[in-house]
This record gives structure tokens, sequence and C-alpha cells, in this order.
């Protein structure tokens, strides 16, 4: 059987560091302290930027078959080591095993991606000679790396998350410096033990510091870091971004996805796939399905599919296999839901099932006729709640997507090739999905959102454009 040690050390320039055991870490289902890790102080968090600083010229004078193979060492240990990672994540993020190694699985593709794309930066060679005065130019450019990055992972995915950060940094020959979140931190470390191994990684390559939030001001504001990389809520997103500085900034943050069932889909497929996207890993996603908008000459037949799949949801210890719904991240998280849910119901609102609370277990709750000024149908819900509509024409369905003060991603279940363009042209998003959940995503696509969603985009390719600059060469022939 999987155990997790009592206690982990933090990453300190490529080296575990055990200066004390401060944070302690809970089993989110017993909600029993699981183990211990280090807590970095500022001390150790400048310490840290600064060996990133040095490992800046180094670590991009790394061949591009040297940072491959670190990235496939990853690969390997980390299939080596899948059972432990699967069991890490169950027991640190609540998140049922099944989920739990289906991150693992994600994490493991996104590492291949990168050491894949490790060998694919090119440039251009651009003629310049476009008129009298430049005959004789030739201009060329390549990408070179931005230079220390700052990274700060949420709990939801520790892994994977985490993943989408580190491995383009490492592709593309930057150092970095990772704040993992405070109640999940587990993911991140092994990551960074796994990296610890890897030899041709310069001093100061890379440091994974679990840090208390007023410790952590550091990665926001320290000038010597080029680049800002954050997932986790609008509300502290944008507020780093305000005190970031100069350096550039990318923010990944949250949503309140929409789908849209129209009335010539395949609705007990669609019921499927929406049931998935609304409730996987306790709908503790930002692309969780929250606003299902269906088409009304097939509302009642979908809600019916709808009501009987999340009734069968079996919610409980999310070690057990069995198991759909795991708790939320704490009791006040699942606590706050419980209460905008009692607000939707005080509204006008219809529950249709679930809505009772156990602690951090709240029940699979599909509710209806949800205001549209409530909180479940305004804010990021976060949980295992989805809410339904109806809508009479496509017009309406995309409009009520786009009144919405997010934009990640939309699923549209529809056979008609014209409303399929009309949604990727109209609707305010950073992803469209067909036939499919706005929660679905493959981890080399482009991935990031609009309005208060981010700035950026993720998915390997696209992080590692935000991780470098273009360094133009111009050469005039004599």
């Amino acid at each position: 059987m999987t155990r997790l040690k009592t206690r982990y050390p933090l990453y300190l320039n490529n080296r575990a560091v055990q200066p004390n055991a401060d944070l302690a870490v809970t089993d989110k289902f017993t909600g029993e302290t699981a183990f211990s890790t280090a807590l970095a102080t500022p001390a150790i968090i400048d310490e840290a930027i600064a060996g990133a600083v040095r490992a800046a010229e180094p670590m991009a004078r790394l061949s591009a078959y040297e940072r491959q193979g670190a990235l496939q060492h990853c690969v390997d240990r980390f299939k080596a080591r899948f059972d432990e990672l699967a069991f890490a994540l169950c027991v640190e993020a609540g998140k049922p095993i099944k989920d739990a190694e289906g991150e693992v699985t994600r994490l493991i593709d996104t590492f291949r991606i990168a050491a894949e794309e490790s060998v694919r930066m090119t440039g251009e060679v651009q003629p310049l000679d476009i008129s009298e005065r430049a005959r004789g130019y030739m201009g060329m450019w390549r990408r070179v790396p931005i230079g220390p990055c700052s990274f700060i992972s949420p709990f939801n995915f520790p892994l994977n998350l985490a993943a989408h950060k580190i491995a383009p940094a490492i592709a593309v020959g930057c150092p970095f410096v990772m704040k993992p979140a405070s109640r999940t931190p587990l993911g991140a470390l092994i990551i960074g033990e796994v990296l610890s191994e890897c030899e041709v990684l310069p001093e100061g390559a890379f440091s994974i510091l679990p840090a208390s939030r007023d410790g952590a001001e550091q990665f926001t504001v320290d000038e010597r870091f080029k680049l800002l990389s954050f997932t986790g809520s609008p509300v502290v997103g944008w507020d780093l971004k305000a005190r970031a500085g100069k350096k550039k900034v990318v923010l990944e943050l949250g949503g309140n996805a929409a789908v849209v069932v129209d009335r010539d889909a395949d609705l007990e497929d669609a019921a499927d796939r929406v049931v998935f996207g609304a409730f996987y890993q306790s709908g503790q996603s930002c692309i969780s399905v929250q606003r299902i908008i269906v088409h009304e000459a097939v509302y009642d037949a979908f809600k019916a599919l709808l009501v009987k799949r999340v009734k069968a949801l079996v919610a409980g210890d999310p070690k057990d296999r069995k198991t759909f719904i795991g708790p939320m991240i704490d009791t006040s998280e699942a606590q706050r839901l419980d209460n905008w849910i009692e607000e939707a119901v005080a509204g006008g609102a219809r529950l249709l099932t679930g809505g009772k609370r156990d602690g951090a277990m709240l029940q699979a709750t599909l509710l209806e006729d949800v205001d549209r000024s409530a909180k479940l149908y305004r804010e990021e819900a976060f949980g295992p709640v989805a809410i339904l509509s109806r809508f009479a024409t496509f017009e309406d369905a995309l409009a009520e997507v786009n009144d919405s003060k997010f934009g990640l991603q939309t699923g549209i279940f529809t056979r008609d090739i014209f409303q399929v363009l009309d949604a990727w042209d109209g609707l305010e998003v950073g992803g469209v999905l067909i036939n499919e959940v706005p929660s679905f995503r493959v981890d080399n696509m482009p991935y990031g959102g609009v309005k208060d969603s981010g700035l950026g985009r993720e998915g390997v390719r696209f992080a590692m454009e935000d991780m470098t600059e273009i360094r133009n060469l111009v050469v005039r022939r004599r």
C-alpha cells in the first residue's frame, strides 16, 4: 500500500532543505494532519531568487538535447512513481483516486510534450530589402529565455498546473522559483525531488518553496524576476498584476463556464458529458460546467436525464475507487457554496437534487431558475453545483454565455456547422468546444481566458512563447 512520509523538505537552488516542519497539511477527507513540510522564510525566498539570477546564463547555454534529456528524465520518473503521485493527490487535495490517476497521466503528458517542444524552438530569416534604402540587408530572429521566472500554482491541480509552468521553463532554459498552494504543496515538491536528480541543471535552476501568503510578497514584487505566472482566483490574480512592476504577467484565473445544449444534440451523450464536466473532482476546476443553457424544446427531457445521473453519483472517501464526489478543499469553502445555494433558493430558484452539506462534503447539486443577480450565477462556484436555464434561439444562448465577467471556455452541443461558426465568432471566451464540455483540455492546446478570466495562454508551446523574448539580428552585406 502506498504511504506518505511524515515530513517533506522544500527545494532551494536544486537541493532538498529542511529548515523546519512548520506547514501542516491535512488529509482533506478525514481532516487529520497527513504530513508536514518546510515553510520558506523571506531569507530563503531571497536566496532562491539570487540563485535563479546566477543560474540564468548557464540555463540559457544548455543545449536543446540537454534540456530535452532533463524533461525526459522527469517523464520516466513520474511513470515509475505513478501510484505514489496519485495517492498524494488523493490525500492532500481530496481528489477521487480515478481523477488523481488522470492528473498524473496529464503530468506525464505535459512533460513529454515539453521534451518534444524543447528541440523545436525555431526562428525565422526575414528579407529586409523591401525598399531601396534597405538593399543588401537581411534579418533573422530567434527566441531567447526571458530570465528568472516566478510561479504561483493553485490547490486544485497540484501536479499538472505546476507542470504547465515548470516544464515550459525547463524547455526554454528559464530558471524559476515556485510557490505551490499551501493546502496542497506535495505534488510540486515531488516534482522538485525528481528535478533534483537532473545533474545537467545548473545550481539555482529551480526552487520550490511553500510559503505563507505574507511571506510570499517577494514572488510578486521582486524586480529580479522577469515574468510572473499565476494560476488562482481573479481577486488575487489582478491584485498581483497591479503590484508586479515591470515584469511580464501571465494570469490563468477563474470562470463560471457555460455549456449550450441545442435542440438537435444527442441528449444522452450530452447528459453524460455535462455531468462529468460539472462534477468531476467535486467541481473544483476553473472550467467546471456551472451554467447549463438548454433549448426550450428539449429542456424537460434533458433535465430529467441530468437529475437521474446526478442522483447516481457516489460520494465519499476519495481513496475508494467507487467515489466520484469527494470533499471540497476545506469546510469553509463548502460552507460558502452552501450559503450561495440557500441564497439562490431564497431568490426563487428551484432545487432539483442535492443541496446538503456535511463538513467539507457537499452533495452534487442541480438548480434551475436561478436569478441572474445571484452569486451562483454571477460568480465562480468552484464546487459541485450547476444551474439550468432555457433558451429560445441560438442567438439568445450565445448572449447568455457572454453575460458573464468571465470568459475561459464554452461547450456547445449542436450538429449545425453554421451555429458552430457563429459561436466561434461571437463568444467572448478563450476556447469553444463542440459536442464537448468546457471542462475538457488537452495539454498541448492553447488554454486561457479573456475578461476576468486572465491574460496570456498556457499549453506548453504557448507558455514557452511567454517565457522567451525575440532577439533580432540584422546583417548588412558590403
